[in-house]
This record gives C-alpha cells, structure tokens and sequence, in this order.
C-alpha cells in the first residue's frame, strides 16, 4: 500500500509540475528570444512539437497519442503490483511523464489527439524538451537498474536459476 501511496504522490507531484512549467513557459516565451539560464548550458526556448523524441515521427502525432494512452493504461496496471519503493517511483515518473505529454497532445492546437507538445529546455546539441521527458529518462533509467539487479514489482529478487537458460541449468549426464 506505501508503495502505491508513493507512485501516486510522485506522479501527480510531477505532473503538476510539468503542467505549470508548461504553462509558464507558453506565457513567458511566446515569441521571445531564448532565455540564457545557465549560460549557454541550459536556455529556454519554446518549441510546439508535433512528433516525439528529436522531433521524430511528426506524421503520426495521432499514433502517438494512442500509444500514449496505451501505455499510461499498462503502467496503471502494474502499479496494482507495486510493493518495491523504487519500482514506485520509476512507475510514478513514468505516468507523470506519459500522461504530461499525453495532456500535451490531447488538449493543445491543433486539435484532440494531434496537439503539439511544448518543450522548452534546450541543452548544447540535444534536442528541445520539457519536464515530461525528463520523468520518462529518469524513469527508464530507474527501470533498467531494478531490471539489472533483478528486481520484480513486487520487490522480490529473481532467483539466480531463473537468470540462466534452461540448457545451462541442466548438469550434462556423461
């Protein structure tokens, strides 16, 4: 139950900044120059983006938006079989991020399902980005390392034999 209370306050925490950041980036850095932060480190600069990840796939922002929803509705579905703290909080940024662009998407010109995601932090040579995209690294970097250590969602370890192929499990018999 702790572990679901914490994926259910990380991922609305999270969202709700996403949301605000979004906000204020739209109202503050619509057609504005870029806003140096940390030099030329890290400077906003508002971008609406049809397609996903390095802009990619702009043609099917509909697609998009579907596998979206797809996967917000597989995370809400194994966040019932939460019980590892860290799981909780890789699913909860997981959904904060999902569902943040997804918001994105479903509510922002041009129109239901085709909205354009804002981004609006720019680092040296990567492309523009938001709050989301971070969960969703963050997330998926949290995922790898419970995968690595062998980690199930409900926070038990894999057993060793189960990391080997059946065929070296067996002893040869000669």
């Amino acid at each position: 139950m702790r572990a679901r209370l914490l994926l259910a306050s990380i991922a609305v925490v999270l969202y709700a900044v996403d949301m605000v950041t979004k906000v204020l980036a739209v109202e503050h850095l619509d057609g504005e120059p870029d806003v140096p932060l940390v030099g030329d480190l890290l400077v906003l600069n508002l971008v609406r983006n049809p397609g996903a990840a390095f802009s990619t796939g702009t043609e099917y922002t509909v697609v998009l938006s579907c596998l979206a929803i797809v996967a917000v509705l597989v995370v809400l579905y194994l966040s019932l079989r939460v019980r590892s703290r860290l799981w909780a909080v890789a699913l909860g940024a997981l959904l904060a991020g999902v569902s943040g662009n997804l918001t994105d998407r479903i509510l922002r010109e041009p129109g239901p399902l085709r909205g354009h995601v804002i981004d609006f932090l720019m680092l040296p040579n990567w492309p523009v980005f938001n709050i989301a995209d971070v969960c969703i690294n963050v997330a998926a970097a949290l995922i790898l390392v419970q995968a690595f250590r062998g980690i199930r969602l409900d926070g038990t370890r894999v057993p060793d034999d189960e990391d080997e192929p059946a065929a070296q499990q067996q002893e040869p018999t000669s």
